[in-house]
């Protein structure tokens, strides 16, 4: 009986193993939100790291997180990094692309609890007098984000945090702009 037992643990494991094998490496996550402001305005709070704390879902989440900067303030070359408890946990994001009014690319690198290099980018499109923001994130999961997909997908997971941290960037920039 335990021999059965053991064989059918191991054709489980050897099935998931093979599962996750399979799965695709790549993902994208992506939500879009439209807002009443200049896509100057809305630029000014994405392109500038020391204004991520008027809008960003993670900002308020750990009020004792350390975050430091450096470069220069805002555009490309600007850093941010951050170490806090288990709901940040502890990165670095470096502005990697810089196109005024239309595009802010970011190298983001998560250090804990899980290690992992993703881009996120914003893109700006202006809709007569309001800008349509669409915030991505892209990714490659080695084989351990493959096997920790199949149990937590990537887009519930994230999504949220986009859906909030866009509703708080309509809020600032919108009131900037009354």
């Amino acid at each position: 009986m335990i021999k059965k037992l053991l064989l059918l643990l191991a054709v489980a494991v050897v099935a998931l193993v093979v599962i996750a094998a399979l799965q695709p490496a790549a993902f994208k996550v992506t939500r879009t939100a439209t807002i009443a402001a200049s896509p100057a305005k809305v630029f000014a709070l994405l392109n500038d790291f020391h204004r991520w704390d008027e809008w960003s879902p993670w900002a308020k989440l750990d009020p004792a997180m350390k975050t430091t900067y450096e470069g220069p303030s805002a555009g490309v070359g600007a850093i941010y990094t951050w170490s806090g408890d288990s709901k940040v946990g502890k990165g670095r994001m470096t502005l990697a692309e810089s196109k005024t009014n239309e595009v802010v690319g970011i190298k983001l690198e998560f250090l804990e609890p899980m290690a992992a290099v993703n881009a996120t980018e914003f893109q700006l499109k202006p809709q007569g007098d309001q800008t349509t923001v669409i915030w991505s994130m892209d990714g490659t999961n080695n084989f351990a984000g493959k096997l920790f997909c199949l149990f937590m997908n990537m887009d519930k997971m994230v999504g949220g945090d986009f859906e909030r941290g866009l509703a708080q960037l309509k809020t600032a920039a919108e009131s900037k702009s009354k």
